[in-house]
């Protein structure tokens, strides 16, 4: 390919929009184009590149080797485009944004990343509220957020887009805490929870009789509750305090698999609103 060609930003966009949605119709749906729209703008990508960037059938769609390649410097290219932008345009950007978040993820990771965009948008008034997924979603869904970030099944049916993905470890107040109990005793958010879910499938997979010793709506009475030995909980491998243990490699504990974090927007965003979505996606991602 000439050196001269020069790749089309909003190609690029459709592209990385795809993949991160999951599906034409999604990507449409957040770009405000239709699906056939869509479809042209892959072509055109895809004939000005002389190759596929994915393979298609009625049922899948996934990236080829070269959509794989592709995908890290569009993403780099859409950040410095929409960053250079925001240099020029965006210091003055003014408006409420409301943001809802589980409680751990808030806590862990979300901070930095707020922080660095009140710096960027001073005008800006964010408005974060923590609380379980189930009520978040029910809250977003009566209209209370303009963005909700959501724990989810990585094969959950798609609602929003994955900006994070979770590792799970077991958690307890040390190495012996499960050694010998016939009952695996559990500390739990109130259902529905995917951590929940996930651990007491995983004990069930492998006929493992467990029970639930403490229900807490907070994290912080999670770690209370085990660190006082009343019982093993789970939780995302980075967000482990220092005080208890993560239990990795226990042939008393099954193996816990990846969970996700999405964020979901609302219809009719403000540009502000979509500003501060477009700003988690980019810093989760580099921070993933």
């Amino acid at each position: 390919m000439p050196g001269t060609r020069t790749l089309d930003l909003d190609l690029l966009r459709c592209f990385v929009t795809i993949v991160e949605t999951g599906s034409f119709t999604r990507a449409g749906d957040r770009l405000g184009r239709t699906q056939s729209t869509i479809s042209l703008q892959v072509k055109r990508l895809e004939d000005m590149l002389g190759r596929a960037v994915f393979a298609r059938t009625p049922r899948s769609l996934s990236l080829t080797g070269e959509g794989e390649r592709l995908l890290g410097p569009a993403r780099q290219l859409l950040r410095l485009n929409d960053a250079a932008l925001a240099e020029m345009f965006e210091p003055d950007m003014i408006g409420r944004v409301r943001l809802g978040v589980p409680e751990d993820f808030a806590t862990a990771h979300l901070p930095g990343v707020l922080a660095t965009f009140a710096k960027a948008h001073p005008l800006v008034e964010l408005e974060v509220t923590c609380d379980l997924t189930l009520n978040l979603l029910d809250k977003f869904h009566s209209g209370a957020f303009d963005l909700v970030l959501v724990k989810r099944e990585p094969s959950a049916p798609l609602e929003g887009t994955r900006v994070w993905r979770e590792p799970l470890v077991w958690v307890a107040r040390d190495q012996m805490a499960v050694a010998g109990l016939a009952t695996i005793p559990l500390v739990v958010s109130p259902q529905p929870c995917v951590y929940r879910k996930r651990a007491e499938d995983a004990l069930d997979a492998m006929g493992r009789k467990w029970r639930v010793a403490y229900t807490s709506t907070s994290l912080a009475g999670s770690l209370s509750a085990v660190t006082a030995g009343l019982g093993i909980t789970v939780l995302p491998r980075e967000m482990v305090p220092a005080h208890l243990t993560a239990i990795t490699d226990d042939a008393d504990l099954p193996r816990l698999y990846d969970t996700e974090i999405a964020l979901i927007e609302a219809a009719g965003l403000s540009d502000t609103a979509h500003r501060l979505a477009q700003h988690i996606h980019a810093a989760l991602e580099r921070g993933a």
